[in-house]
Formats: structure tokens, C-alpha cells, sequence
């Protein structure tokens, strides 16, 4: 494997930091803290409408639905510049990284013509309503039902946990259609919906960033339905290994360690115990870095990624969680509002371990599909 940047890489790396700088805020790290807050919401609804005005949004997006077929890898150094400056596109990640490109695979025309277009714009914000209360990463066990009344489908349950949900204007929505674990189908629910109720849940990362979502006899029509009846499983498999792959949260944390240890060499406290410390952090996000980049080179050469997406993503869940420890031990005083960005950064790397897929269900994932272990018994 090669990963030296080609001319043109370098040059679309280059080109993205520009933009950056000419379109971030002076109080963007103020704004970064709460991801899912009204305040944010809105600022990245401009910036990622004026991320699409410069071809910048979805790049390796077809040409027809409006990007310009780059490779997987533009798409990735996208993201790793858009985390390393905090995530300004927001919520809108999801719709770069995985829900557009699974409504072009699995979605129906109508579908396709409805929704990407907005989402190549930066002028849609969805959510995904999966987590229920008693069914978190263990999606067989989802209760949220959806029965079928003629060309109509009638929604009742409950999801929780769910991000962006206040300022969303879609859900992509897991719901049970009939028993058993291939009992589970995929809506496409727009959350002015009328039965639908959301409350936000009070967080430590910040306002707005998640939500418990009430269906009440939400009526929706068939062709609200993506993909078949019970067709959910094949199509979440493959949009949750674009979502791991497609958050390099290593980005920002490393950049965090980084200025972290400027704090600590600036007050002269950079002693041997934080350097070691420091060190092994580093080597986490190198680590996490660089299986990233493995995942995306087998993409390029077409090859299945998803247990190698499983073993990526707990890298990254490690090396954030070792940089907030390096902070937490070494500028804690950083954490009491001395530095919003490093605040911002742990608070995320709080739930890094749980988003996108528990980090303890990631390590089931590689114990069975990567080393061949037997199942843990039930």
C-alpha cells in the first residue's frame, strides 16, 4: 500500500484548507461545542451550502447527482480536514458519508429525486432512528413497530439516543414489520410528520446533540418504504461500513493532543511522565490513521471492508479516548472553559465508544469475522 498524496490529492487537501480558513468564523471553537444545537444547525446549513457552491460538499458523489466521481480517497481527505477543524458540516456528515450514498444504491426513483438533490445542496439535515430503549446496538431486538394497512404503513414506538432529531428534517428509520430478525424494513420518514414527538435528552456534549423520538400512529405511504419488506439488515450493513470509515475522528484528536502538549511546553509542565503519556496517545492516532487508510485503500481496489470497519473504528475509539485522558491528567483547567475546543473534544470522545456501533459490540464483530472465534454464548 502506497499512501504518498499524489499531486492532485495534495492540491484538493490544499484547496479545502483554504476554504476553511476563508469561511470558518472567528468564534467557530465557541460554536463547535453542542453539535446538534440550533446554533450550529443553522451555521452549518450555510457553510455546507456554500461547500456544494464550491464542489467542495460531495465530490465523490456521481456527476449526476451532483458531485464529480472522484475516488474514495478525496472523499476521505474531505473529512479528515473537516474533523481536524471540528466538523462544521455538522449533522450533514451522515448525508455525505452514507445516507446519500445508500438511497443511490437501494433507493427508488422517486426516493432519489426527492432527497439527494437537497442533500447535494447542504439544504437537508437527517437522523437516524435506530437505538430504542431496550434494543441499543442489538437491533434484532427493536420494538418500534410498522403495520401495514393497505398502501399505507401505521408507526408506532419509541427511539432514543437519536442525534440531530430537533433540527432534522428526515429520519432514516428502522421498524419492525414482522417477527424475527429478517422481520425489520427501512423508512424514509420526513419529521413533520403528524404522530411524531421529540424531546431532547439533557447532555453533558452538549445542547441539542440528542434525543428520545415518539411515534404515535405516524401514517406514512409505501413508497415511503426504502428497499423491500425486511430488507433492512443487507442495506444497514452497508451503510454503517461507510459510516465508521467515513469519521476520522482521529483528526481532531490528534490535533487536540497537539495542543495540549503547546499548553503544557508553554507553561514549562511538559516533564517526562506527560511526554511518555503524550507518546502513547500519538501512536494511538498514528494507528487509527493508518488503518483508515487501509480501509479506504482496499475501497479503491474494490475489496469488502466491513470486519476491517469494525477493527478501524475501535482504533479510533482508542485514540480518542487516550488523548482525553492525556487532557484530563495533564490541562484540566482546559475543561473549565479555558479552551472550548478541547472541552468540545472530550465531551465527544465521552460517547466516541458508543456511537456509530458500541466499541465492545466492535470487538465481538472482530473476534468472529476477522479472528474466527467462536460466538460469546447467550
Amino acid at each position: 500500500m502506497d499512501f504518498d498524496w499524489n499531486t492532485e490529492q495534495q492540491d484538493f487537501r490544499s484547496t479545502v484548507r483554504a476554504f476553511l480558513e476563508a469561511n470558518l468564523p472567528d468564534n467557530w471553537e465557541e460554536l463547535a461545542h453542542g453539535p446538534g444545537s440550533k446554533a450550529q444547525t443553522l451555521f452549518s446549513r450555510e457553510f455546507c451550502g456554500a461547500l456544494a457552491d464550491a464542489g467542495l460538499l460531495v465530490p465523490h458523489w456521481p456527476a449526476r447527482w451532483g458531485g464529480r466521481d472522484a475516488d474514495p480517497w478525496i472523499a476521505f481527505i474531505l473529512a479528515e480536514e473537516m474533523w481536524a477543524a471540528g466538523e462544521p458540516r455538522g449533522g450533514q456528515y451522515m448525508n455525505v458519508n452514507w445516507i446519500g450514498p445508500t438511497l443511490m444504491r437501494y433507493g427508488s426513483q422517486e426516493q432519489q429525486a426527492r432527497y439527494i438533490p437537497p442533500m447535494a445542496r447542504g439544504a437537508s439535515l437527517w437522523c437516524q432512528g435506530f437505538s430504542e430503549p431496550e434494543a441499543g446496538s442489538d437491533l434484532a431486538s427493536l420494538r418500534t413497530r410498522a403495520d401495514r394497512h393497505g398502501d399505507v404503513y401505521r408507526i408506532n414506538g419509541q427511539k432514543i439516543w437519536t442525534s440531530y432529531a430537533g433540527h432534522a428534517d428526515t429520519c432514516f428509520l428502522l421498524a419492525r414489520t414482522s417477527p424475527g430478525k429478517g422481520g425489520i424494513s427501512i423508512f424514509l420518514l420526513p419529521m413533520d410528520t403528524p404522530g411524531i414527538t421529540v424531546r431532547q435528552i439533557p447532555s453533558i456534549i452538549g445542547e441539542g446533540d440528542i434525543h428520545e423520538v415518539f411515534f404515535d400512529d405516524v401514517e406514512v405511504p409505501e413508497t415511503a418504504r426504502l428497499g423491500e419488506e425486511g430488507q433492512a439488515w443487507d442495506i444497514v450493513r452497508v451503510s454503517l461500513s461507510l459510516e465508521r470509515v467515513g469519521i476520522p475522528r482521529f483528526a481532531l484528536a490528534s490535533r487536540m493532543l497537539h495542543r495540549a502538549v503547546a499548553l503544557l511546553k508553554n507553561a514549562d509542565r511538559f516533564g517526562p511522565d506527560a511526554a511518555a503519556q503524550a507518546a502513547r496517545a500519538h501512536a494511538a492516532c498514528e494507528v487509527s490513521r493508518l488503518y483508515s487508510y487501509s480501509i479506504i485503500d482496499q475501497r479503491v481496489h474494490g475489496q469488502a471492508t466491513s470486519p476491517e470497519a469494525s477493527a478501524g473504528r475501535f482504533s479510533t475509539v482508542n485514540c480518542e479516548r487516550l488523548v482525553s485522558e492525556f487532557v484530563v491528567e495533564h490541562v484540566p483547567d482546559a475543561l473549565a472553559g479555558g479552551d472550548p475546543m478541547l472541552l468540545a473534544h472530550h465531551q465527544r470522545g465521552i460517547v466516541a465508544g458508543i456511537a456509530s456501533g458500541a466499541a465492545e459490540i466492535q470487538l465481538n464483530l472482530i473476534a468472529t469475522e476477522l479472528l474466527r472465534l467462536p460466538r460469546e454464548p447467550r
